[in-house]
């Protein structure tokens, strides 16, 4: 896998993945940027969220769970001194269906976060989560 990312101007960079995605990243007006795009760290949190949802999605198709939505909130924690890493993420998933097992829902997400999501895994941060199911209008 492989992504190239070319410095455009100021402080904005282009990425172009193998994929044949394009997004542009920049850097915040107080730094020398236009905010033209997002922060590389606020992306790195967005490939955590979209690592562990693709996995959970799978993962509760596979369980035969009747999913309808799914929403996580991606929070981290950095450290003061450069280089500034993540030290602490943070998920908090919200899981929503007709009739979805509470059991079922919990091994998914503990399965993602421990196991599969290679995103998360990545990283050399501490790692806690949670999660709520949302029964869908139609069994309320």
């Amino acid at each position: 896998m492989q992504v190239e990312v070319t410095w455009v101007e100021g402080m904005e960079f282009r990425s172009d993945s193998e994929s044949g995605h394009t997004w542009n990243m920049d850097a915040s007006v107080d730094v020398g940027g236009n905010d033209l795009g997002p922060r590389p760290t606020e992306l790195l949190l967005s490939a955590v969220g979209g690592c562990t949802g693709i996995d959970i999605v799978s993962i509760l198709k596979k369980m035969q769970q009747p999913l309808t939505g799914l929403r996580i909130t991606v929070s981290g924690e950095r450290a003061e001194e450069h280089p500034r890493r993540f030290t602490h993420v943070k998920l908090h998933y919200v899981v929503t269906g007709d009739g979805l097992s509470e059991e079922r829902v919990a091994r998914a997400v503990e399965l993602s976060v421990e196991k599969y999501c290679s995103v998360l895994s990545s990283l050399n941060a501490e790692v806690t989560y949670d999660f709520e199911v949302v029964q869908s209008e139609a069994d309320a």
